[in-house]
């Protein structure tokens, strides 16, 4: 396919920072387009997380974009997160690329050192403008970022190689944001500068008027249009991709006063954080990520989440009293639940010359298991059934939790229960809302009543993208940002 055939295909939309909402602008943009008939997809050419999900074909791509592709009614699939770096310390990144494991990315190579994952990034890019008529683009951190300029591929990079209109995105509730916007543009290049094409306030809370004469000088310093001001929305904050937003968790408005407390441990390097989203919507259910051992004695449930690193994030559990914290409530009867590297961590040994390095190692010895890290991820959609009630999961991991032999009270979705501390290599497990409420009634004895009224999980995702969509409607110049896709 020629160049030019790919220029009308495509639309990125930037953000004057990290958790501006260029995530969920790009998902109410992809279900508004999508609206209108056409066959749309997102794109992320490198995404820096460690939420991930799992497609259907077993590649691995980030959160985000596979919300996206479900806003857009797309099926995900690897080449719209093309690659996928995920953090396992401040200067080293594990690369995925195309779904599949890649090696690693030192933070030396950063700069100079991406021109295959570029490439990459580029035929994926061109892979999924053959086969639908509108790609929209997520951009990185923020377009202005000119130390990595250079080499960048993910920002103004991709919007060189196929003449992308570019719309940044401002966040007015951290406050400058209109220095932010004319920062963002003044940084650039006049051939980026060029490619910029509209500019959309998010965030806003109050009265439009108000802003309108900074909107105008915004648009007269810059020379580009102001395309709208998206309000603060509420109930949005599912599918979260990006650290800043982790435990920013809304209570419904008008919901129950919490009557179950439930404490996550807060690791360095957490991974699939999302896997709380779920408990966190469920009425009455006041979900807490905490550092704090206090937090954790006094929660009615504990869980210990996914890591990216585990046995580091295991050696900070002891550091910092947390482990104590985690036996001594396993100890009282509190139910303790871990997540894939939250459930290694609940082991009796770790063996991990993959992740770490480290070899063998102790666990804090709550569950008759023993994990063995290999260099092949497992990477899977697992399916089954826990007291009757069907589950469907995905599996992102090196190590290899096995329970020894006669060991535990009941299997348990991938893992295994001793009395009241539950382990499973299974996220997204939770989503399956028969199942996530009834074993919040088993685990807590009790103590959790579901609302019959509530709606699930996916309703509520699929509610949240309809909002989005809806303020896109209503709140942007969509004439011009359907111009702008032609």
């Amino acid at each position: 396919m020629l160049a030019r055939d790919l220029q009308a295909r495509g639309l990125l939309i930037a953000g004057t920072s990290s958790d501006a909402g260029k995530s969920l602008v790009t998902a109410g943009i992809c279900r508004f387009l999508a609206r209108q008939g056409l066959r749309v997809a997102p794109f992320k050419a490198q995404n820096m997380s460690n939420n991930s999900m799992v497609c259907a074909d077993g590649s691995e791509i980030g959160r985000a974009q596979y919300l996206q592709a479900q806003a857009a009614g797309a099926v995900p699939e690897s080449a719209m997160n093309p690659v996928l770096l995920k953090p396992g310390s401040d200067r080293r990144s594990f690369v995925v690329v195309r779904g599949r494991p890649a090696g690693t990315l030192e933070s030396g190579e950063f700069a100079s050192g991406r021109r295959h994952l570029a490439q990459a990034a580029f035929a994926a890019y061109r892979e999924l403008a053959g086969r639908y008529d509108v790609i929209v683009c997520e951009g990185a951190g923020s377009p202005t970022e000119i130390n990595l300029r250079a080499g960048d591929y993910v920002n103004m990079g991709l919007a060189q190689e196929f003449s992308l209109p570019v719309v940044v995105v401002g966040d007015i509730d951290r406050g400058g944001v209109f220095a932010s916007l004319y920062g963002t543009v003044a940084l650039l290049d006049a051939a980026d500068q060029a490619l910029i094409r509209g500019l959309i306030i998010n965030k806003f809370r109050g009265d439009v008027d108000l802003l309108r004469p900074g909107l105008d000088r915004i648009a007269q310093l810059t020379g580009v249009p102001v395309l709208g001001v998206l309000p603060w929305l509420t109930e949005v904050w599912l599918d979260g991709e990006d650290t800043l937003q982790v435990g920013r968790w809304g209570a419904p408005i008008g919901g129950p006063e919490p009557r179950l407390r439930v404490a996550a441990l807060r690791f360095p390097r957490l991974s699939n954080v999302t896997d709380l989203d779920a408990l966190a919507c469920e009425p009455g259910v006041e979900v807490t990520m905490t550092a704090d051992p206090g937090t954790i004695r006094a929660a009615d449930l504990v869980v210990l989440p996914g890591s990216r690193a585990t046995v580091a994030d295991l050696t900070w559990l002891h550091a910092s009293g947390l482990a104590d914290a985690v036996r001594q409530a396993a100890g009282r009867g509190t139910p303790v639940l871990g997540i894939c590297g939250g459930f290694q961590m609940l082991a009796r040994t770790i063996d991990d010359p993959v992740e770490s390095g480290a070899g063998p190692v102790s666990g804090l010895g709550l569950l008759p298991v023993d994990v063995a890290f290999a260099p092949d991820k497992r990477l899977g959609t697992p399916a089954g059934d826990w007291q009757g009630h069907q589950v469907r999961g995905y599996e992102i991991h090196h190590g290899v939790a096995t329970v020894a032999p006669g060991g535990g009270d009941e299997s348990f979705l991938g893992g295994v229960r001793v009395g009241s501390v539950w382990g499973t290599m299974w996220h997204g497990a939770f989503e399956n809302d028969d199942f996530r409420r009834a074993w919040l009634r088993t685990a807590t004895e009790g103590r959790f009543h579901a609302d019959a009224a509530a709606p699930g999980f996916g309703a509520r995702r699929e509610a949240m993208l309809d909002r989005l969509a809806d303020a896109v409607a209503e709140h942007l110049d969509t004439d011009a940002l359907l111009a702008l896709t032609r």
